[in-house]
């Protein structure tokens, strides 16, 4: 198990639709293992392969209440409320913007071993499926703001430390240390 560098805004890995995965091998383990090493080292509740630039359809996510992993995730809004909160990004360190979400869902999925995986979340555990599940189709937790939110939020990524001097690549604990340093930061 490894913690990985973490993929930051505008590397292309992060805006291109991940692959479905056909083979349930030692190296899906391995990827399964260190995204979940990653997204702890991060500090964060949830984590895609893209997010470590690798192309594929899983995620993992601990939000408290739920913890696991998905491959090939779908999922399915369960009824029409939503729920709007603050959400932020691993690969976007340091900035939190309101988000409206679905309030529940019904995930489906397998797991490494290929087992079929099925559950219902709410609440936190509802965005995070949600939000990973967009990091899979190439959608950043950005695209869903209003237009004036999103600007703003464009506005404070092209003034962050990392994304004036060109980096698409950072590491765990430097993620950590940004989303600890910027609380309160965004709308």
């Amino acid at each position: 198990m490894t913690v990985q560098p973490v993929r930051l805004f505008g590397d292309p890995v992060l805006r291109a639709r991940a692959d479905e995965v056909t083979t349930f091998d030692r190296e899906l383990r391995q990827l399964v293992a260190d995204l979940t090493d990653t997204m702890r080292a991060s500090g964060g509740v949830g984590m895609a392969a893209p997010q470590i630039g690798v192309g594929l359809r899983v995620f993992v996510y601990d939000t408290g209440e739920l913890a696991g992993h998905l491959v090939n995730p779908v999922f399915e809004v369960l009824g029409d409320q939503e729920q709007t909160g603050p959400e932020g990004c691993l690969s976007i360190p340091g900035l939190r913007y309101e988000v409206t979400r679905a309030l529940r869902v019904r995930a489906r999925g397998v797991d490494m071993d290929g087992a079929a995986v099925e559950f219902e979340a709410e609440g936190l555990p509802a965005r995070c499926v949600q939000h990973e599940t967009d990091h899979l189709d190439g959608v950043l937790y950005l695209d869903w703001l209003d237009p004036a939110a999103r600007k703003e939020a464009m506005r404070a990524v092209r003034e962050s430390g990392w994304f004036t001097t060109g980096q698409t690549v950072m590491s765990a604990a430097d993620v950590s240390s940004a989303r600890s340093e910027a609380t309160g930061r965004g709308r």
